[in-house]
């Protein structure tokens, strides 16, 4: 009986859950014929619309900036080297690795016994020769002399060879006497060319007098020279590097002693390719002394100079490419040969053309153009420099039109875009005006001003003037955001 009753039971429950189920599935059926009755179309399908940076060409007149690096190196190097071998007797004051000296000041003094004792030598040989001067100009006075009075007794035994001849004429002398007379004459002639002979020996031993005595002369002037050479001195003002010798050392005839380089008269050698050689020669093919802008990054700062570019390398050496040029520093305060520095040369500015950020201009030239229902439309600019994250290009027909920023494999011509514009374009930089990150300033507050002068004021290896022209922008009032990254990033935070 019990088995019975729990069978009902079970088939009484079943029964309910299939007409539960029953009820469920006709609920929902009515359910979805009212939606369909409501809602009898199908939903249309919605565009896409991206967010899309853009930004308006805007032609005008911009300068191009040729950015490069390079070699700072000496313009005025000078090797000091031993004039003389001997021994070290004497180093300059403030002769040392990086000292400073001035022009004339003594840099080395070599042991002078043997040239004082030349020279010494070469003043008694010059006395000597002016002795030996002195005597032949009296031995020539005195043949001089002698050789007048010869030819005055010459002139008297002429005349009296007249007399005799005279006398024979009117009968009163004899042939005995008149012959008598030329014998005379004759041996008065002979004894003036004997005079005249010594006086040619005098003015020949007073022309060797003069010649040894123009010896003796050049002897001492090279003994003199000899010491002073002794006396190794600083050709102009400079700085020591690469000092090799010390007191009581050995030194050999022109061995290197130390250089010497002039810290303000430096240049930056630099390499570009020929295509950006050849937008720096002007219309005679000529290279042009340009202005440019040598800059080293210290970190916190930066250490500028304006340069000058002077001349080029006359070649290109085996296995390089390219021009390699030389500009000089205006302002080389700071600087040392060796630094690794970049320059930035303006080159001849460009008139209707436009910047446009790198990303925005295809391979080709391609941009994408926003028309006035959000789309996007292809067009084509000239790209003519590259500079930095920007490209320079040429476009007329553009002016005035938005392109995208930033193209995507998503955009494309036709697709609609939700352009996002900018409230102020960026400065441009290379038409004399900064980058966005240059010319955001910030307002400090006393604490974190505070902060940065205290570590521009610790870091020592920053050179004064840079530090005096930080110092100035961190008390005056709004200071760039660059330079406030910098000294944080220096300070560790």
């Amino acid at each position: 009986m019990r088995f019975f009753s729990r069978a009902l039971t079970g088939l009484l429950l079943s029964a309910l859950t299939l007409g539960l189920l029953a009820f469920a599935a006709l609920t929902l059926e009515g359910a979805l014929r009212d939606r369909a009755a409501r809602d009898p179309g199908a939903r249309a399908a919605r565009e896409q619309v991206f967010a899309a940076n853009v930004v308006t060409v805007a032609p005008r007149t911009l300068t191009p900036v040729l950015a490069t690096f390079g070699e700072i190196r000496a313009r005025r190097n000078l090797e000091i080297r031993a004039t003389a071998p001997g021994r070290v007797v004497e180093i300059g004051d403030g002769v040392e690795d990086g000292g400073q000296v001035r022009q004339g000041q003594l840099i080395v003094a070599i042991d002078p016994s043997d040239a004082e004792t030349a020279l010494a030598l070469a003043r008694a040989d010059l006395t000597d020769a002016q002795a030996e001067r002195d005597d032949a100009e009296r031995a020539l006075t005195l043949a001089a002399d002698d050789l007048q009075a010869a030819r005055d007794q010459s002139d008297l035994r002429d005349r009296a060879l007249a007399r005799q001849r005279d006398l024979e004429s009117r009968g009163v002398g004899t042939a005995a006497t008149v012959e008598e007379s030329e014998f005379a004459a004759a041996a008065a002639r002979q004894q003036v060319v004997s005079r005249r002979q010594a006086e040619a020996q005098a003015q020949a031993r007073l022309a060797q007098a003069e010649t040894q005595l123009s010896r003796r002369r050049v002897a001492l002037d090279e003994a003199a020279r000899a010491l002073d050479e002794t006396r190794v001195t600083a050709a102009f003002d400079g700085t020591i590097s690469d000092l090799d010798v010390s007191l009581g050392g050995l030194v050999s005839q022109n061995e290197r002693l130390a250089d010497l380089i002039d810290p303000g008269a430096l240049e930056i050698a630099f390499r570009v390719s020929t295509a950006d050689y050849m937008r720096l020669l002007d219309a005679d093919g000529r290279l042009a002394a340009r202005d440019a802008e040598v800059v080293l990054d210290l970190g916190a700062t930066d250490l500028s100079s304006p340069a000058t570019i002077t001349r080029e390398s006359p070649a290109v050496a085996e296995g390089e490419s390219g021009r390699r040029l030389f500009a000089r520093l205006e302002a080389p305060r700071g600087f040392r040969p060796g630094d690794f520095a970049r320059i930035r040369i303006s080159e001849p500015p460009l008139r209707n053309v436009a910047r446009l950020p790198a990303a925005a201009v295809g391979p080709s030239g391609g941009v994408l153009l926003l028309d006035d229902d959000d789309r996007l439309t292809p067009a084509t600019v000239e790209p003519l420099r590259s500079q930095g994250d920007t490209v320079i290009v040429r476009a007329p027909d553009l002016a005035g039109r938005e392109v995208v920023a930033e193209r995507s494999p998503l955009l494309g011509a036709g697709i609609k875009v939700r352009p996002l514009r900018q409230d102020a374009p960026p400065q441009e930089a290379g038409d004399g005006t900064q980058d966005t990150a240059e010319a955001e300033m910030l307002e400090l507050t006393p604490e974190r001003r505070a902060a940065l002068i205290a570590v521009v004021e610790s870091d020592r290896t920053m050179a004064d003037d840079a530090r005096a022209r930080l110092l100035a922008q961190l008390r005056e009032g709004p200071v760039p955001a660059r330079m406030v990254e910098r000294l944080e990033g220096a300070r560790g935070g």
